[in-house]
């Protein structure tokens, strides 16, 4: 492993207008284990997930969690499953079955990745784990304590609401991937599970639905139901969208973090565009983000 891991490294990795972050964890008895949260990859930099696990030594990937059936959330799947690396667990919205996500791409289009997904997820839909709905056992890596909320298909009917929404608790630190949740999605959530509720309250670190676009906002996350995290990370590319401009309105939300790469710099907003990746490592108690 060429990073440094201490207690755990989370990489909000560049992959352009996408979404690919890696959890690495010491594993009991030596080793690491880990979890990718969404397998974009950069055609720019020619990352691809299964390339960088391979890369650092990894023979497994303990669990890949999908947060949304688009293209940009899946397009380095192919390379993952190519190279063979076992996957232990899936973790994706349960009431999606691959013939929906099919029926969901009709009209914009089945891209490599999801395609390639959805083969998977066929092959594996009647084993004793895989999906999501039949992983109430999937134990927690060293350290984190994992939890995820989604909406109802067929009550929702789009990728976006759909979204596997990821709670991670990393030593202490709350971290929320929503995926491409849109305001409508939010709600149900805020307005149906007691436990999001609890969750969004207490929250440190904000990954932006929707790669920070306007549609992922939901007032209500903050001004009713007391979102206040520390900072918001933005995975994207270059501003091709006029709904990218949401900076300025997380920033307003945020309370802040000291010393970003260099002493005395403060932050309330990231982005894999302006920063590149995106590190947070855990050590002796402590989060520091770089």
């Amino acid at each position: 492993m060429s990073l440094a891991v201490n207690n755990g490294l989370l990489q909000v990795i560049d992959v352009e207008h996408g979404a690919c972050s890696l959890l690495t964890v010491p594993a009991p008895g030596g080793g690491y284990q880990r979890m990718l949260i969404d397998c974009g990859h950069n055609a720019t930099t020619k990352f691809y997930p299964g390339d960088h696990l391979k890369k650092v030594g990894a023979t497994r990937l303990e669990q890949l969690v999908v947060t949304n059936f688009d293209e940009d959330h899946a397009s380095g799947f192919p390379n993952l499953e190519g190279l063979g690396i076992p996957i232990d667990w899936f973790l994706v919205n349960p009431t999606i079955t691959p013939q929906a996500i099919r029926s969901l791409k009709s009209d914009d289009g089945m891209g490599n990745g999801i395609d390639a997904l959805a083969n998977r997820l066929e092959r594996i839909a009647a084993a004793p784990r895989g999906l999501i709905a039949q992983a109430a056992g999937m134990t927690n890596l060293p350290g984190v304590k994992t939890r995820w909320f989604y909406n109802q298909y067929p009550h929702f009917q789009d990728e976006n609401n759909l979204s596997l929404v990821l709670h991670l608790e990393i030593h202490g630190t709350s971290f929320l991937f929503p995926g491409d949740m849109e305001r409508a999605g939010f709600e149900n959530l805020l307005n149906t599970v007691a436990e999001f509720r609890t969750v969004v309250g207490g929250l440190h670190i904000l990954v932006a639905s929707h790669h920070g676009r306007a549609n992922g906002i939901c007032p209500d996350l903050f001004d009713k139901w007391g979102c206040e995290p520390q900072i918001v990370v933005i995975s994207d590319d270059y501003k091709q969208y006029d709904s990218q401009e949401t900076v300025n309105y997380y920033a307003s939300k945020c309370s802040g973090i000291n010393n970003f790469r260099e002493p005395g710099r403060g932050r309330k907003v990231l982005t894999t565009r302006n920063d590149g990746e995106i590190k947070f490592s855990f050590t002796q108690g402590q989060c520091i983000v770089s």
